[in-house]
Parts: C-alpha cells; structure tokens; sequence
C-alpha cells in the first residue's frame, strides 16, 4: 500500500500530476495504478530495484514512452496522442540519460545549439549565447569546441546537462545520471545537480546515489514490482521506513 502523498497538499498549483498510470510491455505489467503530484519547484529522488518501473515513469512523463491507462499533466498541459501537445510538454522538460546520448560528430558548442536551432528556431548567435551561458555554469565552457569523445564521462554528462538547460526546461527528469561513470566522476556530476537543485529547479532524479537524495530532495520514492511503495521526505524516509520492503531495500544499498 503506498503511503499518501506529502507533496498533495502543497501542490494547488502542481507541475506534474500523474493519475491511475498503467503501463504493459506485452504481458509484463511495469508500472501500476501511479498516482503522483508534483509541486512546481518540489525535488523528488525515486529510488528502488532493478526492474521496479522508475525510468519508466519519468520517460512517460514526456512520452518517450507510451502508457495504456491512465492520465499524465505537464504544466498544465494535459498529455495526448497529440503530436503538438506532446512537443510543447517535451519543450518544458528537460531529460538527462543515463549514457549521455551526445551527438559524436558534432562540437560540445553544437551539441548544445542544434535544438534551440531546430526546435526552437533560434538564430545561431542567440543560440550560441545560451549554450555557452550553461557552459558556464556546469563549468565546463572550456570544452566548448572539443567533441564527445575528447571529454572523460563525467565531462559528457555536464555537457548533457547544459544541453537540458540551454531549453530553458520547467522541469528537469535525470534517468541514473552517474551509473554509468567511473566513481571519481560521480561527484562532478552530482555537484552541479545539487545546484540546479538549490536554485529551485522541479526535478526528478531515478538514482541510487543515496547521499544525494538526503542532501536534495523534497521527498524521496521507493518503488517496488511497478508500484510506489513509500514516498516520505528524506529524514523520515531514511531513518524510520514502513514498510518492509523499503526497510530491505535500504539495508541492502546502504550496508546495514
């Protein structure tokens, strides 16, 4: 049984809300019956097993993948077959992937200029401006003419960050941001979240990266077998959980 929503009560004006959110790969029930509120600047770090649904829900958030049932609201911007409203809620949203998804043939520069210039049909000047703006400010503007492969993992994914940001996103979902990085990378990354995060960012973050999620977050989720199981803020979430199966899971990732 999940516990209620901390965030419900604050959220008159949510960013996203999510209601009765079912999802089938084939017969394979992957996420169930999801019910979710997100306040507009609220930071959620959803953590669980492997195979437990959460980059699905935060890829459903802006249909990079498809649910069966059930109702997803994005800014007000209630989430259809429509091929527009789906644009204009992937335009509030910005994605960090768990592999960087970097464009090897292009600049650091281009890789974060070619959606504002395509999506967004900003001129190039404008669209370098921004670019190197959030260059900047994941401190890696230095890098700016290097290419993809030129960059350490932990360099490609700021990079992929200012990316995210160079759209000017209400929302950020980062999917496993760090697992893919060597350990002495992870915390390069981490930094420049826990920033975007105290400037009041709205963010959901799929990790396992439990110091973060205590340094961070608003609430933290656990998620079991496609289902929310406990969501609580991190205090009451890390020292007294409910249910047992969070009780396993923290026991297992945190060594006692």
């Amino acid at each position: 049984m999940a516990s209620t929503n901390p965030a419900a009560a604050l959220a008159d004006d949510p960013m996203i809300e999510v209601e009765g959110l079912n999802k089938w790969y084939g017969d394979f029930h992957v996420l169930r019956d999801i019910d979710l509120t997100v306040a507009k600047g609220e930071r959620i770090v959803i953590c669980g097993p492997s195979g437990s649904g959460k980059s699905t829900l935060i890829r459903c958030l802006n249909h990079l993948e498809e649910h069966q049932q059930g109702r997803i609201v994005v800014d007000g911007v209630t989430m259809t077959q429509d091929v527009k409203r789906i644009e204009q809620i992937r335009r509030n949203v910005g994605m960090v992937f768990q592999h960087f998804n970097l464009f090897p043939h292009l600049s650091v520069l281009d890789n974060c200029c070619i959606s504002q210039t395509w999506v967004q049909k900003k001129p190039r000047a404008e669209a370098e401006k921004t670019a190197m703006e959030f260059l900047e400010r994941v401190r890696i503007a230095d890098q700016a003419r290097k290419y993809p492969g030129q960059l350490s993992g932990g360099q490609q994914q700021r990079v992929a960050i200012a990316r995210a940001l160079c759209m000017r996103p209400e929302v950020m979902l980062f999917d496993e941001p760090t697992s893919a990085l060597d350990p002495e990378m992870i915390k390069e990354v981490l930094d420049v979240m826990v920033e975007l995060a105290r400037d009041g960012m709205t963010m959901l973050c799929v990790t396992h990266e439990m110091g973060f999620a205590k340094t961070v977050a608003d609430r933290v989720i656990f998620m079991d077998q496609g289902q929310i199981i406990e969501q609580a803020p991190p205090e009451t979430f890390f020292n007294h959980p409910e249910s047992d199966r969070t009780k396993l899971f923290l026991s297992q990732i945190l060594g006692h």
